[in-house]
């Protein structure tokens, strides 16, 4: 009796704290936020707007009603400046993805938003997004602007090669790419007015072989206008400025991620495919605690490497990867080919498997998951890549290649002659 009372008591105790909980949800725009103060039974909401000096007062609002965590959906930059401000105010914010607490059509404003934000918040069934600290924060910012550099360098290349074609110069068509000092020294020298192909030819190295049958000289001989040679000076002059940033943004990351993760970039670069400059991005994105994903398929399914789930009336309708990593997973790809053409690694031979039966499209985004379970294992365990804890196949895999490579020999031995004994005198 007296334990039943016990238990009765703590279940109300439990009941009361819930319900006396209140909680606080952000509807967050360019120009207006919408905050919601829920105790269980009844909403309050007030609009402030988004000036700095209206966000602290804000939080002062928050605070005086005793809510020290604030859930909020992801509204690209315009939650940037409420994060930092709830933060300096020590209080947590909770950033949610917005597809998990859509409202129903027609029951839709920005108050409801707001209050159902909170209401959801109260239960607890919204789960936080990956939201970086100040530091990590600071190198993402780093490694995005430097891969987005890049990105841009390689259209400033493209662009002046489409000039260059435009004025009847064929330079890229005897050389292998158009990211060689070559083809930069001859792009300079065309800008600035040089239309003597034999000049224009001696500036380029090696390509011996049309050098020789004299198709390079035909591929520097123009017709190019005053016009484009202005146009390509414009480019070209985009083009260092580009490539000195990139100086810049590398050094600038490399010097961060040297001071505060140097083991754990190291570990990361004993994995096949992965440089240094990819080994920062990739621990920019994922961060160097494994703990706050729980597992690798937890990670791989954030990362856009999982296939999804859309199966109806027992049939699937789709198995392509979802949406998600949109920094993380082309990096990733870009390391995976890196780890296929390594030689005798278990990336390639796991991709040989699979390029087999499927195409290399699919394949490179299995390597590329199974690289990115590597990276949880060794920023988890803080230990270096072994390739002998990368097996290509598994146990049963591997029992199932025996067995039918045995039956493959039994099938060609019968098929073999007998074999005819010779007598010799």
């Amino acid at each position: 009796m007296h334990e039943e009372t016990a238990g009765i008591c703590i279940f109300v105790v439990r009941i009361e704290k819930l319900t006396t909980m209140k909680t606080c949800g952000l509807d967050v725009h360019k120009d207006m936020i919408f905050c919601a103060i829920y105790d269980g039974k009844d909403a309050v909401v007030e609009k402030f707007n988004t000036f700095t000096p209206d966000l602290r007062a804000m939080c002062a609002y928050i605070s005086g009603h005793g809510v020290d965590t604030v859930a909020m959906e992801s509204t690209g930059v315009y939650i940037d400046a409420n994060r930092t401000v709830l933060r300096q105010s020590g209080m947590k914010a909770v950033v949610v993805n917005p597809f998990l607490i859509k409202q129903m059509p027609g029951r839709k404003s920005d108050t409801k938003d707001a209050v159902w934000i909170a209401k959801l918040m109260h239960k607890g069934m919204l789960p936080s997004s990956f939201i970086p600290d100040g530091l990590l924060s600071e190198l993402r910012a780093y490694t995005r602007e430097y891969t987005r550099l890049v990105q841009r360098r390689s259209a400033i290349l493209t662009k002046v090669d489409r000039f260059m074609v435009s004025g009847g110069i064929r330079l890229s068509s005897c050389l292998s790419k158009i990211t060689t000092q070559s083809y930069r020294k001859v792009a300079f020298a065309v800008a600035d007015g040089e239309g003597d192909p034999e000049t224009l030819a001696a500036l380029v190295r090696g390509c011996t072989r049309h050098k020789r049958d004299g198709s390079l000289v035909k591929a520097l001989t123009g017709c190019m206008e005053e016009f484009t040679r202005w146009r390509m000076r414009i480019a070209l002059e985009e083009l260092e400025l580009c490539e000195k940033q990139i100086e810049e943004s590398k050094k600038m990351m490399t010097e961060l991620a040297d001071a505060n993760y140097r083991e754990q970039v190291s570990l990361l670069c004993t994995v096949p495919g992965i440089s240094l400059v990819s080994a920062i991005c990739i621990l920019a994105e994922i961060g160097a605690d494994m703990t706050q994903f729980g597992s690798s398929g937890r990670l791989a399914g954030w990362a856009g490497l999982r296939p999804r789930n859309d199966e109806s009336a027992g049939k699937y309708k789709s198995t392509a990867v979802t949406k998600g990593g949109s920094h993380l997973k082309p990096m990733l790809v870009q390391c995976a080919w890196g780890a296929v053409h390594t030689g005798e690694s278990a990336f390639q031979a796991f991709f040989r498997r699979l390029s087999s039966r499927k195409s290399a499209k699919k394949a490179i985004i299995a390597v590329a998951r199974k690289l990115l379970t590597a990276v949880y294992a060794i920023l988890l365990h803080h230990e270096e890549y072994s390739p002998k804890k990368t097996s290509s196949v598994s146990p049963e895999q591997l029992h199932r290649m025996v067995q039918y490579h045995a039956r493959q020999y039994q099938r060609l031995t019968a098929q073999l002659p007998p074999q005819t004994q010779t007598v010799t005198a």
